[in-house]
């Protein structure tokens, strides 16, 4: 299982995901919801999504540390301002929110089932290994942060 460790790029199992996800439907009956509801709903979540997730892609850039999440060893800076101030994975935390965007607008019951596979893969195969290398990089600065601020949320 190691394998899948930091190689998979999360926005291929981001999409992966929302297309199986768009695949629900066939196999049950999406829940009944008036389209300007599921609509308005679907899109409030993907901005949030996507602020958050842009918002942790910005601090890293202005601390010039790599966003590639594959190379998680090569960072150069601990980023804990900012979004990193309330959550240590606001990328990730973006990718889940617009992926619930996602099932909201296809009001699938099946489509929400991915979403707790998605934290499930992104905890095990990205995030700690993520956290293993910051680290060793960065050591108590690292354990510090991670005490103040929680994964998620």
């Amino acid at each position: 299982m190691n394998a899948l460790e930091l190689r998979i790029p999360p926005t291929l199992v981001v999409l992966f995901l929302a297309i199986l996800m768009w695949l629900t439907p066939v196999l049950a009956e999406p829940f009944a919801i008036p389209s300007g509801l599921r609509l308005g709903v679907a899109l409030v979540l993907l901005c949030l999504g996507v602020s958050i997730a842009v918002s942790g892609v910005v601090a890293f850039r202005r601390a010039r540390t790599t966003v590639n999440p594959i190379k998680a060893s090569s960072a150069s800076a601990l980023v804990s301002s900012g979004v990193y101030r309330f959550t240590r994975n606001p990328m990730y935390l973006g990718f889940s929110l617009a992926l619930f965007a996602w099932a909201v607008f296809l009001s699938s019951p099946l489509a929400l089932l991915f979403l707790p596979v998605y934290v499930l893969y992104i905890n095990r195969f990205q995030i700690i290994p993520e956290e293993r290398a910051l680290s060793s990089l960065f050591g108590a600065e690292y354990l510090a942060y991670k005490e103040r601020v929680r994964r998620w949320l």
